[in-house]
């Protein structure tokens, strides 16, 4: 999927442009490059594999959805423990020179440049909400890259400062809701409510009398903490686990009414609009995809 996104891998460690690159990478068999480090910020963004990353010389299992962010002069290497399946990342390059002009216009685009810089906290887990809306934007700024379109270049950095703003408010709200105990408590409820009762009713109404918080407290919870609605949180969280599903080989039919869709017209429609393209679509280009990748 997304193959004309795709960068053939180059072990090229410097950029060319003068502001940022972005690249798509999903390797087989990937020839490993060794310690090096940067003189600009890469963010990294773990989709898929068996890989460590080792940075300042600390070797860390990456996860799907780490993200990784290496400010300058920072160490690191990528070793694939198992270089038989896929590894698929994004790599995001931004020059010191761009990162002062994003500072200048808000500190808020640097927000987690500069957490890392002090903590040397070098990798932040994605919960698949937020990798997915992560992995989306990427996907987006891609192809507004691949384009020619009017007002290309007003776009792409539209998506660049989009991009680094959901990062770093994703990371904010975390530690936000850590200095608020009681809100993390009611919000962490609603949210494990929400992931054990998929096939269930999750209206704000229902949601209210199980947990004995107030609808309007709930929903303030949900828009303060994802910048989302309860229902579209809940239908990202059912449609998140029905391609789950559908990528360990079980049946489209056997598995909407499993995780809450009522039939397969709502569910068709709520998969259109968050993948783009039907579900039959999207799974085969799924198996397609990995099948070639295997080859």
């Amino acid at each position: 999927m997304k193959k004309k996104l795709r960068s053939e891998f180059n072990s090229r460690q410097y950029m060319l442009s003068r502001d940022f690159e972005v690249y798509y990478y999903s390797d087989l068999h990937f020839s490993s490059v060794g310690r090096h480090s940067h003189v600009y910020t890469e963010v990294y963004l773990f989709c898929e594999g068996e890989v460590d990353m080792e940075i300042a010389g600390k070797r860390h299992p990456l996860r799907t959805g780490d993200v990784l962010v290496l400010p300058p002069g920072t160490e690191h290497r990528a070793i694939v423990r198992n270089d038989g399946k896929p590894y698929r990342r994004f790599v995001f390059w931004l020059s010191e020179d761009f990162c002062q002009a994003l500072r200048a216009e808000s500190p808020d685009y640097l927000y987690l440049f500069d957490r890392v810089r002090a903590k040397r906290d070098y990798v932040v887990p994605m919960d698949p909400l937020e990798f997915n809306g992560l992995r989306s934007q990427l996907f987006t700024l891609l192809e507004e890259l691949h384009t020619d379109c009017f007002g290309r270049d007003a776009q792409i950095a539209l998506h660049v400062r989009e991009l680094l703003l959901l990062l770093n408010r994703t990371v904010w709200q975390r530690e936000s809701q850590k200095s608020k105990k009681g809100t993390r408590s009611a919000y962490q409820r609603v949210t494990d409510y929400i992931r054990d009762n998929l096939d269930g009713d999750l209206s704000l109404d229902a949601m209210s009398r199980e947990l004995y918080l107030s609808k309007y407290y709930i929903a303030h919870l949900f828009q303060e903490n994802t910048g989302l609605s309860v229902h579209q949180y809940v239908t990202k969280k059912r449609l998140a686990a029905c391609v789950e599903a559908m990528g360990s080989g079980q049946h489209i039919n056997e598995i909407y009414g499993r995780f809450g869709f009522l039939n397969y017209s709502s569910f068709y429609r709520a998969f259109l609009k968050e993948y783009g393209c039907p579900p039959s679509v999207y799974l085969e280009e799924r198996l397609s995809s990995a099948a070639a990748e295997t080859q």
